[in-house]
């Protein structure tokens, strides 16, 4: 194909052409003015002079005809494989690519598209974008996409230029009952009720045999389910009671029913981390020292801890003289805190308290059943209980993890986790610790390590897990169970030289934060703990299995299909046993230590995929009207392909259209100026000659008839 047009080199801008052009119209005004005969070959002449200065050149074209490029999108998604829609997909695609192939002038471009990454559903619109993008747009005739319909980025799509057909799989008579998780708290207070608001939906042509009713069940880590019958499309309010703390991994199963399209949304995920309220500690302090607003401050820096102190200041033998109307001290309310609200207590710490008759032995006795019942006590020690007024002399003794001796070891000694103490949750980890007795390293005397402190009781015969050694290798940190209790001794009362930086200081406030907490039985301090950390993202995950032991067995891991899986660990640091290990699909997942075991929610709560399976061109819609495409069902046939022209209709009863664009590529270019320059030189000299010409002969002529005198 050929074809010519007249192209423009000027030797000078346009705007000085422009301007020369201006200075000849007036010149040529001024010419008519005059009345000069020549007028008009002087302004041929200032035009084939301008045209000079143009240059303009004669250009010749040689195209081809392009062809046309159809985009025929295969949406295979996760609910592009319910039902029969994978047969209803292959068939469509083989039809429409033969008729294609059968077009003149008509290329194929076939994108598929999977399941959006991140659970983002099924990303039509930016997949669109991206094909749309990598082609020339003005050969674009249109784009067929065989889905449901169901996109979950349609606002991506991008304006075309050509038609968008959407061709639907699935059927009209098509239902499915999702639940729907509307608001889940992310955490709940423990033993406190927590609501969850959630709907079981109908969608699509319901059947009446469906009833309008749903059976529910709710368990609680995959343990005791309990059911219901609740309506359908109505909004539920679940009160639930969380029994520990940690996460809590809530699942809603619906009972399959029949004619249901999937029952892949039929179940629904919710994980709460279980918290406790506001931790209640009673801090009893006996002779006051320089450590008790060590103990004061860690636990007024906690916001989750209620805290009641009382300091032992005025025993009952001490005789002054001063009269009991004159003492502003507040009187000790034994009664009710030892005896009236003592299960109210997460806590009991007794700082350098000793037995001085202020509080009789039976409520010893009810601290000791307090502990035994599941409360815990901390007895941080001073040199009293060395003595005979030490809580191991009273009733408390039985459910001490060790007994003093009776000497007090006032020297400089540097406290040190034990071989145990390396694998306990309470002090593992702790920065700085130096290496267990007889194993001192030389990064101990250059890198962070811990302070020396002065005083130690000597313990002996202990019963618990001694996880902190002192003076002479003695035991300083001693911790034990009690019925379902726990205790805590400390053998000194010069934990504070830490906080005030004495040697170098140590941890503190983290290592009694930790034994704190370990009695308040927080599951990250638990001893034998097994728990995963789902990597954001993926279907994979960290098992952890923390142990005392020297080493782990292999985790047993239910799948959802209830077959089993043998995941073996490898020690990480003392005490912790990791591996890393990928599900195969999305669900829940059980993992069992002997003992202990773990439910696990791997995947999205609620697949984006499921949320909407009924096959619909809704989404889509808008983008398929502002192309001038249409929506056609497959249940109803393959359609036939047309071409049609632009602005006409593009859909029809069995027919769909794609618009011929016409594009062409050149091939061939020439370019020829339409005179050479000496040629617009001469032409200009021989107009302007004439021009002068005409003129002259004028004036000749006009002077004999104007001239001399007549003869008389």
């Amino acid at each position: 194909m050929n074809g010519m047009s007249i192209i423009f080199a000027p030797l000078l801008p346009w705007p000085v052409i422009a301007g020369a052009a201006v200075v000849a119209v007036v010149l040529l005004a001024l010419a008519l003015w005059r009345g000069l005969k020549g007028w008009a070959l002087r302004a041929l002449a200032a035009l084939v002079l301008l045209a000079a200065i143009a240059q303009p050149s004669l250009q010749r074209e040689q195209t081809a005809p392009l062809s046309n490029i159809v985009l025929l999108i295969d949406d295979r998604s996760s609910s592009q494989k319910l039902s029969d829609r994978v047969a209803q997909t292959d068939t469509a695609l083989t039809r429409l690519q033969a008729q294609l192939d059968a077009m003149p002038n008509v290329e194929t471009r076939r994108i598929t598209v999977p399941d959006g990454a991140d659970n983002a559903g099924t990303e039509l619109g930016s997949t669109l974008a991206e094909a749309l993008a990598a082609e020339p747009r003005a050969r674009v005739a249109g784009a067929l996409m065989v889905t449901d319909g169901q996109a979950h980025d349609a606002q991506l799509a991008p304006d075309l230029p050509a038609p968008l057909q959407v061709l639907l799989t699935g059927k009209r008579s098509d239902w499915d009952r999702r639940i729907l998780i509307e608001t889940a708290p992310s955490f709940g207070i423990i033993g406190e009720e927590t609501d969850i608001r959630l709907k079981v939906e109908d969608m699509g042509n319901v059947p009446e045999s469906a009833g309008g009713t749903a059976d529910l069940t709710i368990s609680i880590d995959g343990k005791d389910p309990k059911s219901y019958t609740v309506r359908t499309d109505r909004d539920l309010e679940l009160p639930l009671t969380l029994t520990h703390g940690g996460q809590n991994v809530v699942q809603f199963t619906l009972s399959p029913t029949d004619g249901e399209l999937t029952d892949r949304n039929n179940v629904a995920t919710v994980q709460i981390n279980g918290v406790r309220d506001r931790l209640r500690v009673l801090l009893v302090s006996g002779q006051p020292h320089a450590g008790e607003r060590t103990w004061r401050n860690l636990l007024k820096s906690d916001a989750g801890v209620d805290l009641v102190h009382f300091t032992i200041l005025r025993p009952p033998e001490k005789q002054d003289g001063v009269p009991v109307t004159e003492l502003s001290l507040i009187a000790f309310p034994t009664q009710e805190l030892f005896v009236d609200k003592i299960d109210e207590f997460d806590l009991i710490i007794f700082d350098r308290y000793g037995a001085r008759g202020i509080l009789p032995s039976a409520y010893f006795d009810n601290i000791k059943d307090y502990v035994e019942r599941g409360g815990a006590i901390l007895v941080a020690a001073g040199p009293e209980f060395a003595t005979v007024e030490s809580l191991y002399q009273t009733s408390l003794g039985d459910i001490m993890p060790a007994r003093p001796t009776g000497r007090v070891m006032s020297e400089s000694f540097l406290p040190r986790p034990t071989d145990l103490g390396l694998r306990h949750p309470v002090t593992a980890g702790l920065e700085g610790a130096p290496a267990p007795e007889g194993e001192d390293t030389e990064a101990e005397k250059v890198g962070p390590h811990w302070g020396h402190w002065l005083r130690q009781i000597e313990l002996t015969n202990p019963t618990g897990e001694v996880v902190m050694s002192g003076a002479e290798g003695k035991p300083l940190l001693v911790l034990s169970r009690e019925g379902e209790g726990r205790v805590a001794l400390l053998a000194s009362d010069q934990a504070w030289l830490w906080d005030r930086g004495y040697d170098g200081g140590g941890p503190q406030l983290e290592l009694l934060r930790r034994i704190a907490h370990w009695e308040m039985k927080e599951p990250e301090l638990e001893e034998e703990a097994l728990y995963a950390e789902i990597d954001p993202g993926a279907l994979s995950m960290r098992i952890i299995r923390r142990t005392m032991e020297d080493s782990a067995p292999p985790v047993t891991v239910t799948l959802p299909d209830g077959s089993t899986e043998q995941v073996p660990l490898t020690e990480t640091a003392p005490g912790r046993f990791t591996a890393r290990w990928t599900a195969p699909e999305a669900g829940l997942y059980r993992l069992k230590d002997g003992d202990l075991e773990r439910v696990v929610a791997m995947g999205p709560a609620s697949p984006r995929e499921f949320e909407q399976t009924i096959a619909s061109g809704g989404p889509l819609s808008a983008v398929v009207e502002a192309s001038n495409g249409g929506v056609t069902r497959l249940e109803d046939g393959v359609p036939a392909i047309r071409e049609v022209r632009a602005g006409r209709p593009t859909s029809g009863r069995g027919w769909i259209g794609i618009t011929p664009r016409g594009a062409t590529a050149t091939t061939d270019i020439r370019v020829q100026p339409l005179l050479p320059a000496w040629a617009w030189l001469i032409l200009a000299a021989l107009l302007t000659v004439g021009a002068w010409l005409v003129e002259g002969r004028n004036r000749r002529g006009g002077g004999g008839d104007r001239g001399g005198p007549t003869a008389a």
